[in-house]
């Protein structure tokens, strides 16, 4: 008999609001510019994502979504990763938050509207990669964990027959392009942040997945590169 999955609460459904919502619109609502079209398209753009990629990982995997609703409490999450995590997440609230303070406090120069354009394209084909990830693979946790009440298994269809870790390279590419489309210099260093948190943990979670699960090291073998085939 499969497990029921409950419902999330009310809290649980404000508080996602919230981040899902709240945090994209930073730039427009701390600058006060709501003709600012640039940071209309980066918000449409997340929230749409957001949306959509959750439905169709509902349909697919709705186990996953309840795994992922409660990341954060999980008992056997990896020590270090319950630093690296949060801290992702904060730093996407920081990068958002910085072209904000940015635009309402100085006159940051901005960047010509064709490199505007590629960023935005750049933003959603990184959100993109990281969706058709989630659809693929019903373990793609908010934690990195070795699911055995879940039947953890390899995955090695869709995007990672490329790479081994398609949802970091998502997530790489649209936040080096955001500062971009939102002509913020000074976003530049959260975002250089969390590349750097992105590369130590797509390492460490490598390594564990090799230590840890089952057929991931011949896995390893055979898909060779971890965020970008030929450079890592």
């Amino acid at each position: 008999m499969a497990k029921q999955i409950k419902p999330a609460s009310p809290i649980k459904i404000i508080v996602l609001l919230v981040f899902v919502v709240g945090v994209p619109l930073l730039p427009l609502i701390i600058s006060g510019q709501w003709d600012w079209w640039e940071a209309w398209v980066f918000a449409a753009i997340c929230i749409l994502g957001f949306f959509s990629s959750r439905l169709i990982t509902g349909r697919r995997h709705p186990d996953l979504l309840a795994e992922r609703g409660k990341s954060f409490q999980s008992s056997n999450a990896e020590t270090w990763d319950k630093f690296l995590s949060p801290g992702l997440m904060i730093l996407g609230i920081i990068i958002p938050l910085t072209a904000g303070l940015e635009m309402r406090f100085t006159s940051p120069v901005p960047f010509p509207q064709t490199i505007k354009i590629v960023s935005a394209l750049i933003i959603i084909f990184g959100y993109g990669i990281g969706a058709y990830a989630m659809a693929i693979n019903r373990y793609f946790s908010g934690v990195v964990r070795i699911q055995k009440d879940r039947g953890h298994e390899v995955v090695n269809k869709g995007p990672y027959r490329w790479v081994r870790h398609p949802g970091y390279s998502g997530s790489f590419l649209a936040n080096l392009a955001i500062p971009l489309l939102l002509d913020s210099s000074w976003a530049l260093i959260p975002v250089l942040l969390s590349l750097i948190v992105i590369i130590i943990r797509t390492s460490l979670e490598d390594q564990t997945l090799q230590e840890k699960l089952p057929g991931y090291r011949e896995y390893a073998q055979e898909v060779p590169y971890r965020l970008f085939p030929g450079v890592w």
